[in-house]
């Protein structure tokens, strides 16, 4: 009994710390269990040549071969021949995107199949760029006294730009024309958008290709070189952020935003890295990145949860990779790829993508190697991808998430049968068992080493395990943890329904049904358990449903019905075997 005390104890410490680590997240403090950034490794200093850095603030010491000063990189570019700046606009089935013809710059793009979980109304938008701002969000308390109010939204920054290095080179500062073509599908399977521009002899040349069903931007870059001499110019493939937290979804929402840079190569694997990282590194000569600087392959990133976009090079093309400071809250991860030497009249091209959609496991695995561990399951990968697998399986079949959380519930369930079913088992011969063990702790209460002989021969002769009555809970934690895991970075699950009040299994039950099932049905497992005669642990076994219960108030609603439904099974296994070995007398 002193083991299923302290194990019992275990539980309810993990609780507390729970419930105060979301708290300090919630009000935006560092999160003990869940750090925001990933230590990684190292490489060299960044380099200075002027073949390799982005562009300047102004272009007056560079020369048309490309030689000039070293200026730093992510600095605001220089502006070649005056062009108005014109929002060219590109709808798909899946993606409404704006193009600026002032550096070919890609400024918003909306992703047309997910609502916003801010404004139901509104969809999701990754590349934006605005001020202060307010939103109007829905308040009420799990469902009741709705209404609406007005909530800041800080400024935000997020653009994909691309350019030219090492020299008076078309940048994304430069002006591009846009030649004429269709802007929307319109029944096509794909479309092209061409913009061209053209600096000393020097034209670059970007086709931006939409495919209908597609996240993937295919981006070619064309270099021609008209001029007198031979150019070497080096290609930036470059995303910037402002290092501005998101506000918070709330405490176990299930919504907890994150934006973060994110590094893929196939020596170093998936390195996250932070903001903050990157602002102290700046302006010091000597610091050194905390990730890998140099492949021929890979990928560069901007994530956030449930959402990437991520810029991929051709494979077995050698790239820099770099994370600079651009301006004052923003921040750069680029790919600069040297394009090799271009003679007067020859050209060259290099081809990558851009990917900006959801983390959904199915598409990420074709895009590149590696792009699915944007998708954080933490340090239950190893239980968690394998459950989502066999999720999906079952997802194909039924076609609704909940059900498919019920199914899968079942099935685990019947999976840990034999390991359950000996634990409850052990249960119903304790609560036989108790009124002997209450003598046993009366006749040696002031001699406890004769207890612990008294109680284990009483094991031995009842053929109790001890620990059995633990097993079905600890058994259930790993998958407990890693179903959490999955729902909150599964985008599949965001926004998806169940039936009735449940439409989106990855917020918390808004009219509290759930919750309040759970909390009945801990409150029956624990009459078909065996009462503890220890008066401090019968109280903390009445505790613990009620914390649980208070807890499951934040958590995601799938999560709740998972664990629900498993109670359910359980009181079912467990009345079973109870009247099976335990007498009337001591039911």
């Amino acid at each position: 009994m002193d083991i299923k005390r302290t194990v019992l104890w275990v539980i309810f410490s993990m609780s507390l710390l729970l419930l105060w680590d979301n708290w300090m997240r919630h009000n935006g403090k560092q999160s003990m269990f869940f750090p925001s950034t990933t230590a990684q490794q190292t490489n060299k200093n960044a380099s200075t040549s002027a073949a390799t850095t982005l562009p300047a603030a102004t272009n007056a010491s560079a020369t048309a071969n490309g030689a000039g000063s070293a200026p730093s990189v992510g600095a605001d570019a220089a502006v070649a021949p005056v062009i108005k700046s014109e929002i060219i606009t590109i709808t798909t089935d899946l993606l409404k995107v704006d193009i600026d013809t002032i550096g070919g710059e890609i400024k918003r793009l909306e992703l047309l199949k997910y609502a916003d979980s801010h404004e139901g109304k509104k969809n999701v938008v990754l590349f934006d760029s605005h001020g202060d701002m307010t939103r109007t969000e829905e308040t009420g308390f799990f469902g009741l006294f709705k209404g609406t109010k007005e909530v800041p939204v800080p400024a935000r920054t997020y653009a994909a730009q691309t350019g030219l290095l090492g020299g008076n080179f078309p940048n994304h500062k430069s002006g591009f024309i846009a030649l004429p073509g269709p802007r929307s599908l319109d029944g096509a399977n794909e479309l092209n958008l061409v913009l061209e521009s053209e600096q000393a002899g020097v034209k670059l040349t970007k086709t931006l290709t939409f495919k209908k069903g597609s996240y993937v931007i295919d981006v070619k870059h064309t270099v021609a070189n008209s001029s007198a001499a031979a150019i070497t110019p080096s290609l930036y493939l470059q995303l910037i952020h402002d290092g501005t937290k998101p506000t918070s979804g709330g405490m176990f929402s299930g919504q907890t935003e994150f934006y973060a840079p994110a590094v893929y190569t196939e020596a170093k694997h998936f390195q996250k890295l932070s903001f903050e990282d990157i602002e102290k590194r700046h302006g010091k000569a000597d610091a050194k990145p905390d990730h890998e600087t140099k492949a021929d392959n890979g990928w560069v990133s901007m994530i956030q949860h449930f959402f990437v976009s991520a810029f991929i090079p051709e494979d077995k093309v050698q790239r820099e990779i770099r994370t600079e400071r651009v301006r004052d809250n923003i921040y750069s991860i680029s790919s600069v790829i040297p394009m090799g030497t271009v003679a007067p009249g020859a050209s060259v091209s290099s081809n990558a993508r851009l990917y900006s959609g959801p983390q959904e496991s199915a598409i990420l695995e074709t895009v590149a190697p590696g792009m699915e561990l944007v998708k954080d399951y933490w340090y239950f990968a190893m239980i968690a991808k394998p459950m989502f697998w066999i999720m999906e399986l079952i997802h194909k079949v039924l076609g609704n998430w909940g059900w498919t959380i019920v199914v899968f519930t079942i099935a685990i369930k019947l999976a840990l049968f034999p390991l359950s079913a000996a634990g409850y088992r052990s249960m119903a011969k304790m609560k036989v068992v108790t009124p002997k063990m209450t003598a046993l702790k009366e006749k040696f209460k002031n001699e406890p080493q004769k207890l612990n002989m008294a109680m284990m021969e009483l094991y031995k002769t009842e053929k109790i395990n001890p620990l059995g009555g633990c097993l079905p809970i600890l058994i259930q934690m790993p998958v407990f943890l890693s179903l959490y895991w999955v729902l909150q970075a599964s985008v599949e699950m965001r926004g998806a329904p169940w039936m009735g009040w449940i439409m989106d299994l990855s917020k918390p039950d808004p009219y509290l049904v759930l919750p309040i099932l759970y909390a009945i049905s801990m409150y029956i497992t624990t009459k078909l358990s065996p009462a503890p005669a220890d008066p401090v642990q019968a109280k903390m076994m009445l505790f613990m449903p009620l914390l649980f219960s208070f807890m499951f108030l934040f958590f995601p609603s799938g999560l709740v019905l998972y664990w629900v439904v498993n109670n359910v099974l359980s009181i079912g296994q467990q009345w079973v075997i109870n009247n099976k070995i335990v007498p009337p007398e001591h039911r």
